[in-house]
């Protein structure tokens, strides 16, 4: 049995070291430097400047102690429809922190967001074919983005 297990392994993992040898899986860190996502960052401020005021729970630290890992977590389960959740960081260098693209889910999504200093978060929620936004003060003791 142990056999079977390591012989598994061994082929999952030669797999894997193959396909990123062969560049078919890059980090999502690389993703955040180019300038699609760019891009959607700044899609997602505009959203967030448009965005009506939301009727969702978002439930985040007033203090972070380490900016690194800052949960936030928003319960959008009272709405229907929901397609997209987002986390915005506005004195991030890149404010887009997290997307979700929802389809036929529940209106949750929680996530540990990094955070260079004290900065308003949004949180945003599509539903129906519009935006609304809760915004909350977040403020961090200790940089998470090399401050």
């Amino acid at each position: 049995m142990k056999r079977r297990l390591f012989l598994k392994s061994a082929m999952a993992g030669s797999a894997v070291v193959t396909a990123v040898g062969a560049g078919l899986l890059t980090p999502s860190a690389v993703f955040a430097a180019t300038a699609d996502f760019k891009a959607k960052s700044d899609t997602a401020m505009k959203n967030a400047s448009s965005a009506g005021k939301g009727s969702f729970k978002f439930k985040t630290p007033k203090i972070a102690e380490n900016g690194a890992v800052v949960p936030m977590e928003v319960n959008a389960s009272k709405m229907s429809n929901v397609t997209n959740i987002s986390f915005l960081v506005r004195e991030n260098s890149t404010p887009l922190a997290v997307s979700f693209n929802l389809f036929g889910a529940v209106g949750f999504a929680s996530a540990r967001v990094k955070m260079g200093k004290t900065s308003k978060v949004d949180a945003l929620v599509t539903a129906d074919g519009s935006t609304t936004k809760v915004t909350k003060e977040v403020k961090v003791t200790i940089g998470g983005c090399g401050g």
